[in-house]
């Protein structure tokens, strides 16, 4: 499983939250905490947004703590708003294209967890990526298929309505497949972050979020110290971040076809 981190908030450097913190993400690429992989070495990126309306992006195959363009580019930028992740492979190679954040447009996605027998799946998930949108399928992995296909079902107009269905309908093309679809994941539009946990089996990835000073920060897990003070998202919801900088929770509506597999905590 991989990990990641999202902000949104007063503009930071972004060395501030990724790398000074003892348990800050980049630290965790080598040595996380509370996921089934404890290094998590095939590749690293971050999406920001600065002056224009479409995000900034650096993507890398290089472990996060060996490379040095992800720590000067941090050291560098300062952001209100921004995505970042390091990589644990589950599906797809280890290349440039199949590392996160992904973006079209003004929109971010990153993604934790996993599309079960996603190897023999691959057809009928990418059948979901409208014909228009399929040329900017340029990685192998399900996180992209995910997001491409949710960027087809509506996610500019209502990303969360978007996401429901895409989980919907993937968990219809894994029809008979014992493993199951789990699903941590964050999306930014470039105002508002949406961060979702699901899983089909009810057991989706860890997913957290604090108050950190005039901004709040969502995360696989706890990034620093600090660890009491973060909150778990309740499985089966969305957390949304507006304008405001208030998080609200909601349920996260997938209504799966095969309930056998819906069993959501």
């Amino acid at each position: 499983m991989c990990r990641f981190l999202a902000y949104s908030g007063t503009p930071v450097f972004l060395d501030q939250l990724l790398i000074r913190p003892t348990a800050s993400l980049i630290s965790q690429s080598l040595a996380a905490r509370e996921a089934k992989t404890i290094v998590n070495g095939d590749g690293c990126g971050v999406g920001w947004y600065g002056e224009h309306d479409e995000p900034g992006l650096y993507r890398g195959i290089l472990p996060a703590w060996s490379d040095a363009n992800l720590a000067s580019l941090c050291r560098q930028i300062r952001s209100r708003l921004f995505l970042a992740h390091v990589r644990s492979a589950t599906s797809g190679e280890v290349s440039t294209a199949n590392c996160h954040p992904f973006a079209v447009g003004r929109h971010l996605f990153m993604h934790n967890g996993q599309v079960g027998g996603y190897d023999r799946l691959r057809r009928r998930v990418d059948a979901l990526i409208p014909d228009d949108l399929y040329p900017l399928r340029k990685g192998t992995s399900d996180s992209e298929a995910i997001f491409l296909a949710a960027m087809g079902a509506g996610l500019d107009a209502d990303p969360v309505a978007a996401i429901g269905t895409t989980l919907e309908a993937i968990v219809a093309a894994m029809a008979g497949e014992e493993t199951p679809l789990r699903f941590a994941a964050v999306h930014s539009d470039g105002e508002t972050l949406y961060a979702y946990r699901w899983a089909s089996d009810g057991r989706p990835p860890s997913l957290y979020w604090r108050s950190a000073g005039e901004g709040i920060l969502i995360a696989s897990e706890p990034c620093d110290e600090n660890a009491g003070t973060w909150s778990l998202v309740p499985s089966g919801t969305v957390l949304t971040v507006g304008e405001g900088r208030s998080p609200t929770i909601r349920a996260l509506s997938v209504p799966v076809r095969d309930r056998a597999m819906a069993r959501v905590a």
